[in-house]
């Protein structure tokens, strides 16, 4: 893994228009975050549904516009080009969108659909068959499958079509947004393994958008937790899931199943209602759910601050192991 980055996010906001003609606003979807990722390394966004992770990944792909801040990739700023200029950066910059099925046209084989890339590229001089074995045999599938349609693979099969789609053209970075979902955990296990392995090969930077913890601590080197489209902590994995200093990362981390049925953990109990983006609270906007609220915390915002290699955006940073004050543990 290079120190160099292939992308950086600064200060990126993005909104959305509400409201009609008259009574036109705006909703902050993604609210000033910042993040850098090097060549060769793995950054993981996790949050709730609904946190700004998508429409993050969105906007650094270019399918999304921003309102505020600068994206730039493999050294030069995207985020002011149209969608034409973006389509040669599209090529070093991959996307894997969340459905495996659904993301695969049901009218075209395994073979074409691998190399499609190709042909919408205008990449000529090369050998589709060959491209597409090579491709197959790259996520672990065999060449006759180039002869099958989506609707005759599994889910996990999907995906690996997906994943070959993703790396035809050679790419610096894939975007992959929740690369598991609505997989058997045995597969989710192989998918991972997968993805591991090709970043290994081919020397690829990976950005993944989960709110599966396991996803993040098999594969990521670095995480930004989410919340209501600001980040609220940012570190290395191993920093992050061993002693979170934010609140709202302690209650996520407390949440993740265990996979040993007879290990008994606390959870943190949090209230299930997450703000509306219409109507953010003040100051912290996770006060309004927060164990360890503060009467600062509900007028003044924080502002992320470095706590060794991490950045935290809270007034009130946990010690580790902390638990929360009164009855707000439960045993799960």
């Amino acid at each position: 893994m290079s120190d160099e980055p292939i992308l950086t996010v600064q200060d990126v906001q993005v909104t959305f228009p509400t409201g009609g003609m008259v009574n036109r606003s705006s909703i902050l979807g993604v609210a000033g975050v910042s993040l850098n990722i090097n060549r060769g390394e793995t950054f993981a966004l996790v949050g709730e549904s609904g946190s700004g992770k998508t429409t993050l990944a969105r906007a650094i792909n270019g399918l999304q516009d921003i309102s505020e801040g600068e994206i730039s990739f493999d050294g030069g700023r995207i985020d002011t080009l149209s969608r034409r200029a973006m389509k040669p950066i599209r090529r070093r910059m991959a996307m894997m969108f969340q459905d495996p099925v659904g993301s695969l046209s049901p009218r075209m084989t395994v073979g074409d659909l691998v190399t499609e890339p190709f042909r919408i590229h205008g990449i000529e001089g090369r050998n589709l068959r060959e491209e597409t074995a090579r491709l197959l045999s790259l996520v672990g599938l065999p060449a006759d499958f180039a002869s099958r349609f989506p609707h005759q693979l599994s889910g996990g099969q999907a995906r690996r079509v997906g994943v070959a789609r993703a790396i035809a053209l050679d790419p610096a970075l894939i975007i992959a947004d929740e690369p598991t979902a609505g997989l058997d955990v045995s597969v989710q296990g192989e998918v991972l393994n997968l993805l591991n392995d090709l970043r290994e090969r081919l020397g690829l930077a990976m950005l993944i958008i989960t709110h599966n913890l396991h996803v993040v601590h098999h594969v990521a080197d670095r995480v930004a937790v989410m919340y209501l489209g600001r980040f609220v902590e940012t570190g290395t994995t191993e920093e992050v899931f061993d002693a979170p200093s934010h609140p709202y990362t302690a209650a996520l981390l407390s949440a993740n199943p265990e996979p040993d049925p007879d290990k008994a953990r606390e959870r943190i109990s949090l209230p299930a209602e997450v703000p509306s983006l219409l109507n953010r609270p003040p100051g912290c906007e996770f006060h309004t759910r927060c164990p360890w609220v503060q009467d600062r915390c509900r007028t003044v915002a924080p502002m992320p601050e470095p706590i060794g290699t991490r950045r935290v955006a809270c007034h009130a940073p946990l010690a580790p192991g902390a638990r929360p004050p009164g009855n707000q543990m439960e045993t799960a």
